[in-house]
């Protein structure tokens, strides 16, 4: 697939690809060159623990010590 450089230094990523990667609006990418070549790709948060705040609730919103307490039970 091809894109043209418009005069402000802008490229359209054909749908194709930006669906293949999850690229959304307001999605950061990066720019490298690693040889010779351009490479575009997603920036990734360096706090390898950001992505997962949030996710593990535990039912009933009790403790951690009173639902370990109640699984080991069960």
């Amino acid at each position: 697939m091809k894109s043209v450089l418009s005069s402000k230094g802008q490229l359209t990523i054909p749908i194709e690809i930006r669906k293949l990667f999850g690229l959304d609006t307001g999605v950061v990418v990066e720019f490298l060159t690693r040889k010779g070549d351009l490479i575009l790709r997603k920036s990734v948060d360096d706090s390898k623990l950001q992505k997962w705040r949030g996710r593990g609730k535990i039912p009933g919103y009790v403790s951690v010590d009173k639902y370990l307490a109640r699984v080991r039970v069960e």
